[in-house]
C-alpha cells in the first residue's frame, strides 16, 4: 500500500481532495480534546479575582471555543461542514502550576468525525485566554493540545493512553 493510499485525503494520483463520506452511515459521534495554557502569577491572580480590564477571561474562552468549532470547516480546507448537537467547554485550574487546561466535548450524528472541531476549539479556547491576558503576561505558554478521546463511525472507540 503506498503512502497516499494510507490517507484518505489524497487521490490515487496523490492529489489533495475531500474525502467522499456519502456511502457511510449516519451515526452518534463525540470527541474530547483538551490543551494547556502556563501564565505568570499576575495573570492567573486576574482570572481567579475576575478583574481583567477586558472582562470574564474564561467566559470569553468559553463562548469562542464554541463558535470555533463551528467555523472548522471554513479553517481546515479539507474538513466538511457538520451540525454539531452539542459542544461543551470546561476549564481545571491548577492554582500551583498557574495552569489552566481547556477541555472541549464535540459531539454530531453524522458521516464524519468531530475529532477537529474539538482540536479547533481547544486551540482556540486557549489562544482566546492569552488574547484577553497579553497586556499582563507576553510569556504565556500554550501546550499539550491533543485528541484525548473519540466515538463514532467505522473506527469506533478510541481513548489516549
Amino acid at each position: 500500500m503506498s503512502f497516499n493510499q494510507q490517507l484518505s485525503h489524497f487521490d490515487q494520483h496523490g492529489q489533495a481532495h475531500m474525502v467522499n463520506i456519502g456511502e457511510k452511515k449516519l451515526t452518534k459521534r463525540s470527541a474530547i480534546a483538551e490543551g494547556s495554557i502556563f501564565l505568570s502569577e499576575a495573570a492567573f491572580a486576574c482570572i481567579l479575582d475576575g478583574n481583567n480590564k477586558k472582562g470574564d477571561v474564561l467566559g470569553i474562552a468559553r463562548i469562542a471555543a464554541i463558535q470555533a468549532s463551528k467555523q472548522t470547516s471554513f479553517l481546515i480546507p479539507l474538513c466538511h461542514p457538520i451540525s454539531l448537537t452539542h459542544v461543551s467547554v470546561a476549564f481545571k485550574l491548577f492554582p500551583n502550576e498557574h495552569r489552566i487546561i481547556i477541555q472541549v466535548t464535540t459531539e454530531s450524528v453524522g458521516q464524519t468525525g468531530v475529532e477537529m472541531e474539538a482540536l479547533c476549539a481547544t486551540n482556540i479556547g486557549l489562544l482566546t485566554i492569552y488574547d484577553m491576558l497579553k497586556a499582563i503576561d507576553k510569556e504565556m505558554k500554550i501546550s499539550n493540545i491533543q485528541l484525548i478521546y473519540k466515538t463514532g463511525g467505522r473506527s469506533g472507540e478510541w481513548s489516549k493512553k
